[in-house]
């Protein structure tokens, strides 16, 4: 009898139907990495940045001194743009280049120039840029790429003085020398909209000029291809690269080619930045964008925000811009931004090895499991 009823009960439990529906932590662990989300939490994030960081602290009674303004933010996503290609190839590829400076300010003047002597589209500017730093890039990288670790660094910074040095003197007459190029003719965008008037219709705490649509759509498309290049198989390689090149050799790989592919990729990240920034400013200024300070700017955005990270170098360059462009200008402590900023550096190597995105990563995961731990 007990027999029978142990069965009748068995099979009763058989029946009852499983929910076997995705929990909220198994449905974002699924989606979270996807590229459909990542596009969609930039978009979000380049389309809230100005509410939040201009806006919103106004509105909440801080100083206008001491808060961010739209061309800043503009400026940032240019120099984020800048930064997240270099990471590709210090972060993923594992080679320390102290000379992209060249290919930010070549394709700027490269843009400057041919808008002030064929056209003045920021299309074709951006198109004649990008592909200037690319021709750079290939050629620097060919060389350069011959000799590893610290030689290939000393290489390319030495390339980069050169590179600063003919533009400022031998070229000077093409490039304006020491007072940069004044020339530039920035057209409308698509010979219909003119990039420094407001959007129509989309209220100024969002959006304050075409500019700022036109610079995050960069930005948008620069984080797509980025995300698409480190999760291909080419992507698989140029860490495999970074991990252990020999071991990469052995295998069959090819990783000189690989390590010029990856150095090419940058500069041209590189171009569409220094292209954009020429086209924000209509001035193409010597000292920002040949001189090797800026190469050491961009190293040091990028560990600031995380080395090996998509959105990282984006995270280093907002610190790094408001540091430079707003505590620059506060009272008592503005001169001294630099050893603020130094500080700063330290602070975050010390307590942040990946740096903020690192921390930023971390918190999620955090968090993220909590949840599950909830739900199982």
């Amino acid at each position: 009898m007990s027999d029978e009823v142990g069965s009748a009960a068995e099979t009763e439990a058989d029946s009852e139907p499983v929910d076997e529906s995705p929990t909220l932590y198994e449905r974002w662990r699924q989606i979270h990495d996807n590229e459909s989300t990542v596009a969609a939490l930039t978009i979000l994030g380049v389309a809230l940045a100005p509410f939040v960081l201009v806006t919103l602290p106004t509105q909440l009674g801080l100083p206008s001194e001491y808060s961010w303004y739209h061309n800043l933010l503009t400026l940032t996503l240019i120099w984020g743009i800048f930064a997240l290609g270099y990471d590709l190839l210090l972060g993923f590829t594992g080679l320390l280049s102290f000379g992209h400076a060249i290919f930010w300010g070549t394709s700027a003047y490269a843009a400057g120039i041919f808008s002030a002597n064929v056209t003045g589209s920021p299309l074709a500017m951006i198109l004649v840029g990008t592909l200037t730093a690319v021709l750079m890039a290939w050629i620097i990288g060919w060389i350069s790429l011959r000799r590893g670790g610290i030689y290939f660094a000393i290489l390319t910074l030495a390339f980069g003085q050169m590179i600063y040095y003919i533009f400022l003197s031998p070229l000077g007459d093409i490039t304006g020398g020491e007072n940069g190029f004044t020339g530039v003719q920035v057209g409308s965008l698509f010979g219909v909209v003119d990039l420094g008037r407001a959007v129509p219709f989309v209220p100024e705490a969002f959006v304050d000029s075409w500019m700022y649509v036109f610079v995050g759509a960069a930005m948008i498309l620069s984080v797509v291809v980025g995300y698409r290049i480190l999760n291909s198989p080419y992507g698989a390689v140029l860490r495999a690269i970074r991990e252990n090149e020999q071991r990469a050799e052995f295998v069959g790989l090819n990783v000189w080619r690989y390590k010029l592919m990856a150095f090419i990729l940058s500069g041209a990240f590189a171009g569409l930045a220094g292209s954009l920034y020429v086209i924000q400013r209509s001035f193409v200024p010597i000292e920002n964008t040949l001189n090797w300070t800026v190469s050491g700017d961009i190293v040091v955005i990028t560990v600031l925000g995380g080395v090996g990270s998509l959105f990282g170098p984006v995270f280093g360059a907002g610190l790094y811009m408001y540091v430079a462009n707003i505590v620059s200008g506060m009272p008592v402590i503005g001169e001294f931004w630099h050893m603020i900023l130094g500080i700063v550096f330290i602070a975050v190597v010390a307590t942040m090895p990946h740096g903020i995105w690192g921390r930023v990563d971390w918190l999620r995961d955090r968090v993220a499991d909590a949840i599950g731990g909830d739900e199982r």
